[in-house]
């Protein structure tokens, strides 16, 4: 067994969650790289990290929105590692639901994923936590404090991670730290907005521009590995966005 501090990351193929993965790495983690259907980029992500550090880096499949897939989720990684020093919730879906034509689906499949998920995988996986003294980090949204037109649930949704970030500080101290992050506008999702309301978002932020996913993972790093003072707080990483809504 490895004597170096373990991270498992849930939507680590891509973009954000990828970066987390290859900074938590860097800083001389294990890491677990889980996903959902991306097989093929995660595994790229994976082998490019063995490279760098040989056996240092594997895969975990599920979905989040399924409660067998969390518990089996966790039985793995307690089975292979016996403790967890990392547990950061990136996984999340997004797309728009108007209300008025919100379908229960949508509700559920949001809800499911971006909150029900994070909450029984952090309850699943709380011993290993505990045995390691670890850390939790939420990947919130700047959405769970200022709605965003259309995106009802999925705001809902990122306002309950939120609460269950500071809840969970609060109960699972002083054994797990629980803290989370924030972002503004690092990556546009692929079904966002036109390129005029994307430039009006950056208008109202302070540094004018966007972010990057990098501005994310050094934010999660910091709070996992760096801060052992602090739990129950939302770090916003918006470029300043925050304070000019």
């Amino acid at each position: 067994m490895s004597s170096r501090k373990t991270a498992l990351v849930t939507g680590a193929a891509a973009r954000i969650g990828a970066a987390i993965v290859e900074t938590l790495h860097a800083r001389g983690c294990d890491v677990v790289l889980h996903y959902n259907s991306s097989a093929e980029p995660a595994q790229r992500v994976v082998d490019r990290l063995n490279a760098k550090r040989a056996n240092s880096a594997s895969l975990a499949q599920a979905d989040l929105s399924a409660p067998d897939d969390v518990a089996r989720l966790a039985d793995e990684i307690s089975g292979r590692f016996g403790r967890l020093d990392v547990l950061v919730n990136n996984a999340s879906r997004f797309y728009p639901t108007t209300a008025g034509e919100t379908l229960a689906w949508q509700w559920e499949d949001l809800l499911n994923s971006n909150l029900r998920g994070p909450y029984f995988l952090v309850q699943a996986l709380l011993e290993p936590l505990k045995t390691a003294g670890g850390s939790v980090v939420n990947i919130v949204d700047i959405h769970a404090e200022r709605p965003m037109k259309r995106h009802a649930v999925y705001c809902i949704s990122k306002a309950g991670l939120a609460m269950m970030t500071q809840a969970l500080a609060q109960e699972l101290g002083p054994s797990v730290r629980v803290n989370g992050v924030s972002p503004g506008a690092i990556l546009w999702a692929e079904n966002e907005q036109s390129r005029s309301l994307q430039q009006a978002i950056l208008d109202r932020t302070a540094l004018g521009r966007t972010g990057e996913p990098a501005d994310i993972a050094t934010a999660v790093v910091y709070l996992a590995l760096d801060a052992p003072y602090v739990t129950g707080q939302i770090l916003a990483v918006d470029g300043g966005r925050s304070v000019n809504m």
